[in-house]
């Protein structure tokens, strides 16, 4: 990795611990093998350090834009992941409903459907380990 891709990939890495935590970071990391372990250094530098680290949008905004673009796409498993990164990120379950209404709204009704049903079964898992 050149000296600009690394100070990306170490940015990337720190965002991306803090809005996942790092022990999902750690098994994502941990467990690249020589095929995938190059798209886990571009991920990390990319989408976190060249995008998430860019100034103008805080974290929280940045979650709730995810959430309506993973949930228009159809993207469960990542939907997931990142409605609990963004209680993480100190988003109220007002604001979370409310996108995802707005989700509803925009992306189709189904969308909608899906993305409450996920954020439901990740309420129902976060309040089973407390």
């Amino acid at each position: 990795m050149d000296a600009a891709t690394q100070e990306w990939f170490d940015k990337g890495l720190a965002i991306r611990k803090e809005v996942l935590g790092e022990a999902y970071v750690n098994r994502a990391l941990d467990g690249a093998t020589d095929f995938d372990r190059p798209f886990q250094e571009f991920m990390t530098a990319t989408c976190w350090g060249m995008t998430w680290g860019r100034e103008g949008l805080s974290l929280k905004q940045r979650s709730m834009n995810n959430l309506c673009i993973l949930a228009a796409l159809n993207r469960s498993t990542e939907f997931a992941t990142h409605f609990r990164a963004a209680i993480g990120n100190g988003c109220s379950l007002e604001e979370l409903r409310e996108t995802l209404i707005q989700i509803a709204t925009y992306a189709g009704t189904p969308a909608g459907v899906e993305a409450f049903r996920i954020a439901k079964q990740v309420l129902a898992e976060l309040e089973a380990q407390k």
